[in-house]
């Protein structure tokens, strides 16, 4: 297998790059690439983060780490070329660019391996950097890494990262193993620690608008890679990175009247990829951010409300308590005030979310229940095609089929009424019985979540949908008598 490289768009430049793989999941993979971006940042070096996947958590501590926005590379919603060119565009005036890979190195969606981290850094020409659990391992990592290094040989594993180390002995041992074994470049070594613990329990369960203590736990984690990690070796690998392939900007979006669109951002809802907002800033939209939890009622000015995912069950009596917010958010949707929600967003609309023995109020738009169970209700990338109901503007090429992901705990239970549904499930949960989308008024809310990137450019026609219904409600100009009749001035 081997890396196409697009052709066209100039000349190349140095693109100082990594991508921090595993073997298999939980790994510390995230851990370690936060804290490395911690401490590069903390040197003064721009960090470009960016994750493979469909994300949220991880790309919101990297960002954090970073003092970047990380960006998603994912193929199931963006062509490996528009991949190839965001990256490039995205590493511009960076440093070095970290990409974290997601599950183990080698793990895609069929036989041939389509859709893994290996085959993102084969396209990208990224060395890969291993991030190895050495729980109770010695001897044995060396035909494990062996076996990375020659499964595919156009693949170019630069270096190796000992985690969960159970101590120098340990440390010393590894290194001997793999130095005589392999020749693979060690480039440091995180030893297992009761804070090291805790922190990847926080990475992994809390967001990082959620924790209020995400700067220090960050600046920590950072102290800890910066201990254990050669990071002037670690640069300089990133530094022997093919040259990157210069790409065209994309050309200006057509200027288009302005609309305000609030989004609801705060502890409970803060999935959202940087992508939308730029798509919506592009597609003219002002952005105006509130917060269910502490804002006594939306913004006064707004044409459009968006509601991102989040975890709104683990907000849900601060989210209750706020009576205002809820009331003023149900009563403007009612009376025609255009609303997208995801996933979290769509919990929050509904009447109440039940979790863990405890019943929350919640908007109460959405004649049903958020409920929470065990395990997840859908999980994994969806695949929806509009329905004739779909109240946004059409794709030029009329009912698309729509490319997004889903992962969600909660299911819609005791729905009361008859809907009009936006999407027909391919594949995924959605809502249940192959739909998703549930329409009220001017309002749809969905599980699935959505990028604006390639051939989904959901946020442009959101801003189209409020700017006609902002339109629709302006009230016609009061004519006199003295205008019957009046010539048209020209």
């Amino acid at each position: 297998m081997t890396a196409a490289v697009p052709s066209g768009g100039g000349p190349a430049r140095p693109a100082p790059r990594l991508l921090l793989s595993a073997a298999h999941k939980s790994s510390g993979k995230t851990t370690v690439t936060v804290g490395l971006a911690a401490a590069l940042a903390r040197r003064g070096l721009a960090v470009q983060p960016f994750k493979k996947g469909p994300d949220y958590i991880d790309p919101l501590w990297l960002s954090a780490a970073a003092g970047r926005p990380c960006r998603n590379l994912d193929f199931h919603t963006m062509p490996p070329a528009l991949i190839r060119a965001s990256f490039e565009r995205h590493s511009r005036g960076a440093d070095i660019s970290l990409i974290e890979g997601n599950k183990g190195l080698y793990d895609g969606v069929d036989l041939e391996g389509e859709g893994s981290s290996a085959r993102l850094a084969l396209w990208l020409e990224a060395p890969v950097v291993l991030v190895i659990d050495t729980s109770g391992m010695t001897r044995g990592i060396a035909p494990l890494l062996l076996g990375y290094a020659a499964f595919e040989p156009q693949l170019r594993i630069a270096g190796v990262i000992l985690n969960k180390v159970g101590g120098p002995r340990h440390e010393r041992k590894l290194r001997e193993v793999v130095a005589h074994y392999t020749g693979i470049p060690v480039l440091g070594a995180v030893h297992r620690v009761r804070e090291m613990e805790i922190l990847e329990r926080h990475l992994g369960l809390v967001p990082a608008n959620e924790q209020d203590e995400a700067a220090q736990a960050v600046a920590r984690l950072g102290e800890a890679v910066a201990a254990g990690v050669d990071l002037d070796a670690l640069l300089a690998l990133a530094a022997e990175a093919s040259p990157a392939e210069i790409f065209p900007d994309p050309p200006p979006p057509r200027p288009a009247s302005p609309v305000r669109i609030g989004v609801v951002r705060d502890a409970a809802f803060g999935f959202y990829y940087p992508e939308d907002f730029e798509a919506l800033a592009a597609g003219g939209a002002e952005l105006v951010f509130c917060d269910a939890i502490n804002d006594s009622r939306l913004p006064e000015s707004i044409d459009g409300l968006f509601i991102g995912g989040g975890f709104p069950e683990t907000q849900a009596a601060a989210l209750e308590a706020n009576a205002g917010f809820r009331a003023d958010l149900a009563s403007r949707a009612r009376a025609g005030l255009p609303v997208y929600a995801e996933c979290g967003g769509l919990m929050y609309l509904s009447r109440a979310i039940r979790w863990r023995g405890e019943r929350r109020e919640m908007a109460g738009l959405i004649p049903g229940e958020a409920v929470m169970h065990d395990r997840p209700q859908g999980r994994g990338y969806v695949r929806l095609r509009e329905t004739a109901a779909f109240p946004w503007p059409r794709l030029e090429n009329g009912p698309g089929v729509l490319a997004g992901h889903e992962f969600h705990y909660s299911r819609l239970e005791n729905l009361e009424g008859e809907f009009a549904y936006a999407y027909d499930v391919l594949r995924g949960a959605g809502l249940g019985e192959k739909r998703d989308g549930l329409i009220l008024a001017n309002t749809l809310a969905t599980y699935a979540h959505m990028r604006s990137v390639g051939p989904s450019p959901w946020a442009g026609r959101f801003a189209a949908f409020v700017r006609d219904c902002a339109q629709k409600r302006k009230p016609a100009p009061i004519r006199t008598s003295g205008d019957v009749g009046a010539p048209a001035m020209g």
